[in-house]
């Protein structure tokens, strides 16, 4: 048997005779018509489009004459015919494809122009309801494209207005190359696979596959997680690159920043006011600044190093906040990351210049102009420190509400442990209680811990940390390195852990430290024997019957 012999190759110039266009943003429009025009292209449009080209002035062909047949059902059909369809998808090499077009009176289309209808943009509008998501699911458009791209070795497939510019070059140039129309026809399959889904992502939701948040804090209790609704069993998702950075963790990693096409929500949609390129490590600290100093309610002010806390407080200014932060652990806070949860102002631009400080970022909701003139202008920090803007909003949206976090070829996801805790459903386990007046910095401490890398211990003076202990395989050692940060501020202080006490022996370090009360999610076997031992000691303890491990 003789091998099939090879096809042809295809040509790399095909001329632009006759053209179908079918948009729904119809921007660029205008300056379109007039170089179809001016090629004397022969136009095939639809409804709106074939309206919105007349009245610029170029004759039109209406699809109904092409089909024989009317748009029907509000416009749901109206390219959905073999002669359309034929006139994309005939190859020009064959001999049988164009024997079927000249037997059926089928002209080909060198050209088809069409972008979607908007659903991305619709179903992120909150107030977009079910039925108005439903009819901006686009079905002719995507085939259209499809087909097109298909058939790219004869057929161009414009997906953009942005790629008009490029098409009417062609329209000078004699026709649209080979190696153009393999690149059209890329972004056309990038379009439509995004466009699914993101429609696969709405249909998810609306069909109650996926949760939209999680459980109230009644039903987190009775199950004991807040994974409720379910997980969903699919997730798709389309990142596009953001932010080329110089390198990842270290000099030899090639690195960027993704992110789902069309989000501008948390990193994804930070603004630089000033300073040098962020870094990888930039980026990751700025993530735990954020959303550390997200979970506190007062003004507050947070220091980020290798993704711990060194430093963070809440106060009556952010101004004062940013002060008490920055001297619990000046060493550590050289070169950090600063984050606050409000308006970052001239005072606080103030409090950083101080002589002997210096950080890397610093992040805020909004900055006032005053205090970016200040920063940008100190001679030691104007060349250097990034500030950026972080929008408000929701940033696990376009993740189903998921966290994601890769390991080698799959990715966990959970629900972001982001719900603030409520000390009223703590329960006080010793018999001496704490006073009154120490709640405020027992919150504060449960709250800074569960940022904290585990295993971690958090010791405050008030609102404001004053030594961590982070990432140790033991807790015993993240409470000895807790204590030895905090020094004499220890004492009179509170002490917080993120998850329960497996042994005694913590206890006797906390109250040789001085420690007036402990807060810590409980849950151990030997919860008895540590709780004695608080006892012996007359320590005030709490449960919070919820653990918060941040690997």
């Amino acid at each position: 048997m003789h091998p099939a012999t090879p096809p042809a190759p295809p040509p790399d110039l095909v001329p632009i005779r006759r053209v179908l266009v079918s948009v729904f943003d119809k921007t660029g429009l205008e300056r379109l018509a007039a170089a179809l025009k001016t090629a004397g292209v022969e136009v095939v449009s639809t409804g709106g489009t074939a309206r919105a080209l007349a009245a610029h002035g170029l004759a039109v062909t209406d699809i109904s004459s092409v089909t024989g047949f009317p748009e029907v059902l509000d416009g749901r059909v109206k390219t959905l015919h073999p002669h359309v369809f034929a006139g994309i998808l005939a190859r020009a090499d064959r001999p049988d494809d164009q024997a079927v077009l000249a037997e059926h009176g089928i002209g080909r289309f060198d050209a088809v122009i069409v972008n979607l209808y908007a659903f991305e943009a619709a179903v992120a509008r909150p107030d977009c309801l079910p039925h108005e998501a439903i009819e901006l699911i686009d079905i002719g458009g995507p085939s259209l494209v499809r087909a097109a791209a298909k058939n790219h070795a004869f057929t161009a497939i414009v997906t953009d207005p942005d790629q008009y510019d490029d098409l009417i070059a062609a329209l000078a140039g004699g026709g649209t190359t080979l190696v153009g129309r393999k690149l059209l026809a890329a972004r056309a399959f990038e379009r439509t696979a995004a466009y699914d889904a993101a429609i696969a992502r709405w249909m998810a939701r609306h069909a109650g596959l996926v949760a939209t948040g999680s459980a109230s804090g009644a039903a987190a209790a009775a199950s004991g997680c807040d994974d409720d609704p379910p997980l969903p069993a699919r997730m798709s998702l389309d990142l596009e690159q953001r932010l080329a950075l110089r390198y990842g963790e270290n000099p030899h990693q090639s690195a960027a920043l993704f992110a789902p096409v069309g989000t501008h929500l948390g990193l994804a949609g930070l603004r630089q006011l000033a300073g040098k390129e962020l870094s990888y490590n930039n980026l990751l600290d700025l993530d735990a600044a954020t959303r550390l100093a997200g979970l506190l309610q007062d003004p507050a002010a947070v220091v980020i190093k290798h993704t711990n806390p060194c430093g963070a407080a809440s106060a009556a200014s952010v101004a004062e906040a940013v002060a008490t932060a920055m001297a619990a652990d000046p060493t550590s806070a050289f070169g950090s990351i600063v984050a606050v949860n409000r308006t970052f102002d001239l005072a606080c631009a103030e409090v950083l210049t101080a002589p002997g400080l210096f950080v890397e970022v610093v992040a805020a909701p909004a900055f006032e102009p005053a205090a970016v003139e200040l920063l940008t202008t100190k001679p030691a920090w104007k060349a250097s420190v990034r500030l950026v803007e972080m929008p408000a909003g929701d940033p696990w949206e376009p993740t189903a509400g998921l966290e994601l976090r890769s390991v080698a070829g799959a990715f966990l996801a959970q629900r972001p442990d982001e719900i603030c805790d409520d000390p009223a459903t703590w329960r006080v386990v010793t018999t001496l209680a704490p006073p009154a007046d120490l709640t405020p910095a027992l919150d504060f401490a449960f709250t800074i811990v569960r940022r904290l890398t585990s295993n971690a211990i958090a010791v405050c003076r008030g609102t404001s940390l004053a030594g961590a202990g982070t990432g140790q395989t033991s807790r015993v050692d993240a409470v000895r390195l807790a204590l030895e940060k905090a020094g004499e501020r220890a004492r009179g202080g509170v002490l917080a852990s993120d998850a329960f006490f497996p042994f005694p022996d913590s206890i006797e370090l906390i109250a040789r430290a001085g420690i007036a009360a402990i807060v810590q999610p409980g849950g151990s076997k030997r919860d008895p024997e540590v709780i004695a031992a608080a006892e012996a000691a007359g320590i005030p303890m709490v449960f919070t019957s919820r653990r918060h491990f941040r690997h």
